[in-house]
């Protein structure tokens, strides 16, 4: 089955966009701003109200749609190759996933590399999820959610959650997930010539700015290489066209090894975190439905 027109045309698009804006050797501050006015430049979905707080003294926004219950909440982290985004940027998608599942969904600006590299967004991100479990919330009732960057870490907090001893969240939804910093998946090769907006060779500079001198095959930077035991159930979803749909593949592997429930999503055609054009083209509102009838599904 062929992709929409629409598709085609801001895969097009955006590609282009990325080609002359040269992200892999731009200033760090410029993509940031590239990306928020963005997003900012996207409708959030109509009728969830947008409300600025703090969570664990980070800077956050709640998405609260109509008729959401008031003891379940969905904490989502935001991507941008752990060095980029914020609710500027990830406002809409999270808007509309929270709409999709009829869920409470707090969205944390944790601290960015190079400023801050690992750990300090992940401890911040830990962080955000016991202020949560501080207010009341029980385990049980939370989800966590990211895409890419953010997928990562919502992997590595269920894995510094579950070392620590505390109550891990009902579930996890992982968008493209990127969970292997070595880049050794076989997708990386297989997909080079496909991914309209990543190359391997770029890779190197999210290390450079996130990890430099680490073991990329850390648990905690790279999941693919975790031991899964114990961790909650887990929805991903990842296009059949970007270099990193060995991290979705493998870590799906290893959670089904495991017993966990575990439900892969592959796209065709779809390339990184695709959900982001919910609204502009039908392969995004199909995957965001997904994600709403999953995270109700989960509570039923």
């Amino acid at each position: 089955m062929s992709i929409s027109r629409r598709a085609k045309f801001i895969r097009w698009l955006t590609s282009r966009y990325l080609e002359k804006a040269d992200v892999a050797n731009a200033p760090v501050v410029t993509v940031r701003q590239r990306l928020d006015k963005l997003g900012g430049m996207l409708r959030p979905a109509r009728g969830v109200a947008v409300e600025k707080a703090e969570l664990a003294g980070l800077h956050t926004e709640w998405y609260r749609p109509p008729g959401a219950s008031k003891e379940r909440v969905m904490l989502y982290l935001h991507g941008g190759a752990y060095a980029l985004g914020s609710c500027d940027s990830h406002r809409k998608l999270v808007t509309h996933i929270a709409q999709a599942g009829s869920i409470n969904t707090v969205l944390p600006e944790y601290r960015l590399a190079p400023e801050h590299p690992f750990p300090a967004g992940l401890e911040d991100c830990v962080s955000a999820y016991r202020a949560l479990l501080g207010m009341g919330y029980s385990a049980n009732n939370i989800l966590i959610g990211g895409d890419s960057a953010g997928g990562g870490l919502t992997v590595a907090t269920t894995l510094q959650l579950r070392h620590t001893g505390i109550p891990l969240p009902r579930s996890v939804v992982l968008l493209s997930p990127f969970l292997d910093m070595s880049a050794s998946g076989e997708s990386m090769t297989t997909r080079a010539d496909l991914d309209p907006w990543f190359d391997p060779a770029d890779l190197p500079v999210v290390v450079d700015h996130y990890c430099p001198g680490e073991d990329l095959r850390n648990p905690l930077l790279s999941p693919v290489f975790a031991n899964v035991a114990g961790l909650p159930p887990a929805l991903l979803q990842v296009g059949d066209a970007e270099i990193l749909l060995s991290d979705s593949t493998r870590f799906a592997d290893n959670l089904q090894e495991a017993g966990i429930d575990t439900e892969l999503q592959v796209f065709p055609e779809m390339w990184h975190v695709f959900q982001l054009f919910v609204g502009h083209m039908p392969e995004s509102g199909a995957a965001i439905d997904k994600i709403g009838r999953y995270i109700e599904a989960t509570f039923s």
